[in-house]
């Protein structure tokens, strides 16, 4: 392994939606160390002047890419490696990124703390390091904490046993997106939030300037494949502000079809350019009607899939770029128009391919290993989803958001019930950031306030799901749940269900039910379940259990290397089938 330029894992841009030019890039080998007695602080770790492994950053060290594999429990892990910055950064701010560490994370620059720890594991976070940097090389040390079987600690599909087993997989600790180094000037532009006016070809911009802004202005100039779309100059009074840019042509985002907008950011003091930063967006509108979701007024019917975001050889980390691309890819060759983003907060290079190839998301964090009952659980778990809120918000591929799923009482240390508080305030959060899409409070169950009504059920016996789901003429639904949640006339999404077993190498491996005994039955199972819910005219999407098989789960559609376990013609005719809800409000 090389953390030479040629080589350098992971090397594209990290944040897609706000470029700047000045940047670095601090994947590559660094020093390495398990502290698996916590004691490393105690012991001034951070002094140290070497660790005694080595691991290629952003992967795990759970993981083969990493070149550690080591995949029993970490508490605690130490990350070391020096860099020497640009003459040219001399007289600008630094900023230091980390696309996500899991889960504590605190960081040293040539031994002194650059600030309070992180806590969240899918989030990402920075520091400002100009203070404590060096004119020649400089020394970074990260220390990360991560206890997977903390009741406090969301931690999505790990497992919280030594071996993977059921719908759990291997473990990610540490590092597992791109570390990098960002130039700015004293004053900067600090975040964006577009709000597209589809129907009056309008982009609302709203945002944060760090620094002074006295004499400041801010341009911002929209442009269509080349072409000048409209520009506009705002005189900065505040470190927040709100503008309007018009656009001469509209040029629709659509499913399938994303047309998007180019952005440039130019931020004047007097007539010098103080910061520049490219973006995009796409206009859409979005629209939450009694049936379903409507993109642009027209209503489309989610044929979403499940993803876990899992990889053979980087696990959280996908091993390139052209990964993500392809898991999109390869939905859509089966006919998906989309996914749930499922028990993990996406890297933004995922959304930025799903915005550029007109795939629709929800983004959902990771809350599995939350004690949901826990009185503290709140201050762990809202923090880093407002986070996730705030860095994702400008995504047009991201139809709604999900901070919960399946919120079993089972799951609790004292197996008492869920906070129905916990999850009305992050539902009441959720809505007070971002107005303009739905919000599911708890994915199955156990709604307590929620926009669209959202059910799982795993009966593999197409007679008796075809009696359940076949209508909704009474404006009800089967209730597995009847005592803990009811129907109150949300739109309805059968958002897990399928989960057939499949393998055909194995029958040791784990999914829903008992597995169909050839080809034909799994083809003929899948069609009868999914033809249920595309012919319920009351039936919003539905979401399939899942894209791809991970390690000893076997109910995806391709293996866990991507190879297709059917002929994906099939699937896709199936997939595609017209909904009764397209074809009633045509």
């Amino acid at each position: 392994m090389t953390s030479s330029k040629i080589n350098l894992p992971r090397p594209e841009y990290p944040r897609p939606q706000f470029v700047r030019k000045q940047w670095m890039n601090l994947n590559g080998i660094w020093e390495f160390e398990i502290d698996n007695n916590v004691s490393g602080k105690e012991q001034k770790y951070y002094e140290r002047s070497h660790f005694n492994d080595r691991i290629l950053v952003p992967y795990v060290p759970e993981s083969k890419l990493s070149g550690v594999e080591y995949t029993d429990f970490m508490l605690a892990v130490w990350y070391k490696r020096t860099f020497d910055l640009p003459s040219h950064w001399s007289n600008q701010r630094v900023i230091l990124h980390f696309g996500a560490v899991d889960y504590k994370t605190e960081v040293w620059i040539n031994g002194k703390c650059v600030g309070t720890p992180h806590l969240g594991g899918y989030s990402s976070f920075s520091y400002d390091i100009t203070p404590y940097l060096q004119q020649n090389t400089n020394t970074i040390i990260v220390y990360v904490e991560d206890d997977t079987r903390s009741p406090l600690q969301p931690s999505g599909k790990q497992s919280p046993k030594y071996h993977s087993h059921g719908c759990f997989y291997t473990r990610s600790t540490g590092i597992w997106q791109t570390v990098w180094l960002e130039a700015v000037s004293d004053t900067y532009i600090r975040s964006v939030k577009y709000y597209p006016d589809a129907k009056n070809s309008l982009l609302h911009v709203e945002g944060l300037i760090n620094g002074s802004v006295k004499n400041k202005q801010l341009k911002v100039t929209a442009s269509y494949k080349g072409d000048f779309m409209g520009s506009v100059t705002a005189k900065l009074s505040s470190n927040f502000f709100n503008i309007t840019l018009s656009l001469s042509e509209s040029y629709l985002w659509e499913v399938g079809n994303p047309h998007l907008y180019d952005l440039e950011f130019t931020l004047l003091d007097q007539e010098h350019i103080i910061d520049e930063a490219t973006s995009y967006f796409g206009l859409r509108s979005l629209n939450l009607t009694d049936k379903g979701l409507a993109i642009n007024d027209k209503l489309v019917f989610q044929r979403l899939v499940l993803d876990q975001g899992y990889y053979p050889d980087g696990i959280y980390t996908a091993p390139c770029d052209a990964d993500l691309k392809q898991d999109i890819e390869l939905s859509m060759a089966l006919g998906f128009n989309g996914a749930r983003l499922h028990e993990k907060i996406f890297e933004p290079r995922f959304l930025y391919w799903a915005d550029r190839l007109g795939y629709i998301v929800w983004g959902e964090h990771a809350n599995w290993g939350l004690d949901n009952s826990h009185p503290h659980s709140l201050k762990y778990f809202l923090p880093e989803w407002i986070e996730a809120l705030e860095r994702d918000f400008n995504h047009p591929s991201i139809i709604g958001w999900c901070p919960f799923n399946e919120t079993w009482n089972e799951s609790n240390k004292n197996n008492s019930r869920q906070d129905d508080d916990l999850l009305r305030i992050v539902y009441q959060t959720t809505k007070a950031i971002d107005k303009t899409r739905p919000v599911i409070d708890t994915s199955g169950n156990f709604h307590v306030i929620t926009d669209i009504y959202d059910v799982h059920d795993y009966e593999q016996d197409v007679a008796i799901f075809s009696k359940r789901y076949g209508s909704l003429k009474d404006g009800r639904i089967y209730e597995k749940f009847a005592d803990r949640q009811t129907h109150k006339g949300e739109p309805v999404f059968m958002s897990e269900y399928g989960g057939i077993k499949w393998s055909s190498e194995s029958d040791q491996g784990w999914g829903y039910g008992d597995a169909p005994r050839t080809e034909q039955e799994f083809l003929d199972r899948y069609k009868g379940l999914t033809e249920c819910l595309l012919n319920n005219p009351d039936m919003s999407g539905f979401c399939y259990t899942q894209l791809y098989d991970v390690e000893q789960e076997v109910n995806g559609l391709y293996t866990y290397d991507r190879k297709p376990k059917f002929d994906s013609k099939v699937i896709k005719k199936i997939n595609q089938l017209p909904a009764a809800l397209e074809m009633k409000h045509l």
